[in-house]
């Protein structure tokens, strides 16, 4: 278990409990629930609720989201929704690629993108609502003068031994070997 989650996680299997907690999560923060008899993915797919979404995180973040208007417009929705996360600070390599959410390709990587918007959104003081996920750790920057750095140079770790006296006596590796003479 990597990182003390299942094997079928970390693969890139869907996980229905993050769904479910992304899911929450986005009702909240727009303030109405998902249609219902719809599935996870079916509801994202077109991009406008993830557009609408970074909307409520940051305001006009989206200027123009595509209601209608087919499969290119639809897909335009998730490239803005990616281009806002990144303006709004999710790192790059958090992102899912278009083709993960549109084919269906990758829902775990959709998710794991909310999750990333969900911790990001702890950096903006603005943002009142509720947070998805961990508070992500803050630097805790700290400055030693060269006299605190050079303090340390002159002492050997016990981790690292000691060479003093150092000699083989008293090692002994395995059996030792008869030789019978004589048979």
């Amino acid at each position: 278990m990597p990182g003390g989650r299942p094997l079928w996680q970390v693969a890139g299997k869907r996980d229905p409990e993050q769904e479910r907690e992304a899911q929450e999560w986005i009702e909240a923060v727009l303030g109405e629930r998902f249609p219902p008899g719809y599935s996870f993915d079916d509801v994202l797919r077109d991009g406008i609720i993830l557009c609408r979404l970074m909307n409520k995180l940051s305001p006009g973040i989206i200027p123009k989201i595509n209601y209608s208007g087919g499969d290119y417009k639809f897909m335009d929705n998730i490239n803005m929704f990616q281009k806002a996360c990144t303006q709004y600070g999710v790192p790059d390599v958090d992102l899912f690629q278009s083709v993960d959410l549109w084919d269906k390709k990758n829902i775990a990587s959709v998710t794991m993108t909310i999750f990333a918007l969900g911790r990001t959104a702890y950096k903006h003081p603005e943002w009142r609502g509720p947070f998805l996920g961990p508070r992500p750790s803050e630097e805790n920057r700290r400055d030693f003068s060269e006299q605190q750095l050079r303090a340390s140079e002159g002492i050997i770790g016990l981790q690292a031994g000691t060479n003093k006296g150092a000699n083989q006596s008293g090692q002994s590796f395995g059996a030792t070997r008869k030789i019978l003479l004589g048979k």
